[in-house]
């Protein structure tokens, strides 16, 4: 019974010691930016959102809409939901935003991306987890927060 207890104790070492690994690993990196206009696809993993490909439903979330007069607003709005959220703005551009989000126990880094569509009056998003393959749904819930926050803002 020692020795069973002392093997579960050892591999719980290793699987915390892991997860530290990888957040740490996920603080290099960046966004990936704008690709032909677009926000980056995401890979073939569930830790991805996006509502820039309608064909992918496993990762596809629907973008945000708002009204002409809001236009000017848009950014500075998102910017305040974001560090409202505990997300970091990186880089912002007059169509496009990134931020960084942190887990507070591993550190991992996940990315948010935001292209503003003026012409449509669309906000697109992507929110990725940098690393692993999973993420217990956090970017969606993520994207859905930001939604909620932006639309009773608007409202």
């Amino acid at each position: 019974m020692e020795k069973f207890l002392i093997i579960i104790a050892s591999l719980a070492l290793f699987v915390i010691i892991v997860f530290f690994i990888l957040g740490y690993r996920s603080n290099s990196g960046e966004a990936y930016g704008l690709i032909e206009g677009r926000l980056k696809q995401c890979p073939d993993k569930p830790n991805c959102v996006s509502s820039e490909v309608l064909s992918d439903a496993e990762h596809y979330i629907a973008p945000l809409v708002y009204s002409a007069d809001q236009a000017t607003q848009v950014l500075p709005r998102l910017k305040t939901i974001i560090g409202e959220m505990g997300g970091s703005v990186q880089l912002e551009k007059t169509d496009y935003l990134a931020a960084t989000f942190t887990s507070s126990l591993f550190r991992f880094v996940d990315d948010l991306e935001l292209r503003i569509d003026s012409g449509q009056h669309t906000i697109h998003l992507r929110s990725a987890s940098r690393v692993g393959h999973g993420d217990l749904g956090v970017n969606r819930k993520r994207v859905e927060q930001l939604k909620n926050s932006f639309q009773v803002q608007t409202d």
